[in-house]
C-alpha cells in the first residue's frame, strides 16, 4: 500500500501491512521475487505479485491473531477466491510476461506462517 501525505493508517492497516512485509520476507528467502505489490483494480486485488523461476506467483496473505475459528488460511471464503481470481485475471491481460502463474496464499496465524501454493483454482 503506498502512503499518502495526511492520511492516516489505521492499526488494522498497519498490522496487515507489517504481515505484508513477513510474508514477502519469507517468500524472498525461498527464492521468489518481488514483481508488483497491491495490485488493485475494479475486481478485487492482489497482495503480492512474485516471480519463481518462470512462474508468475499472485499471493494472498492472511492474517490472524491465533488459528482460533479456523485461522488465516480458512478466512480465503469462496467469495474472496472470486476476486483473487478476477484481479489475476486482469493482471494477466494487462501485463503477462508469465509462461504460467498461480495462486498461493500465506497464512500468519500469530507468529506462525503457513505457505499454501495453488491454494486457488478456477
Amino acid at each position: 500500500m503506498k502512503w499518502l501525505p495526511g492520511l492516516r493508517r489505521t492499526e488494522k492497516q498497519l498490522r496487515g501491512d507489517a504481515g505484508e512485509d513477513a510474508a514477502l520476507a519469507y517468500l524472498q528467502k525461498q527464492g521468489l521475487v518481488l514483481v508488483e505489490r497491491n495490485f488493485r483494480c475494479k475486481g478485487g486485488e492482489i497482495d503480492l505479485v512474485m516471480r519463481e523461476g518462470t512462474v508468475l506467483v499472485f499471493v494472498e496473505v492472511r492474517l490472524r491473531a491465533d488459528a482460533n475459528y479456523g485461522g488465516a488460511a480458512a478466512s480465503v471464503t469462496y467469495s474472496k477466491q472470486r476476486r483473487i481470481l478476477v484481479a489475476a485475471q486482469t493482471y494477466l491481460q494487462r501485463c503477462s510476461h508469465a509462461s504460467s502463474c498461480r495462486i498461493d496464499v500465506v497464512a500468519l496465524d500469530g507468529a506462525e506462517l503457513s505457505w499454501i501454493k495453488n491454494a486457488v483454482s478456477e
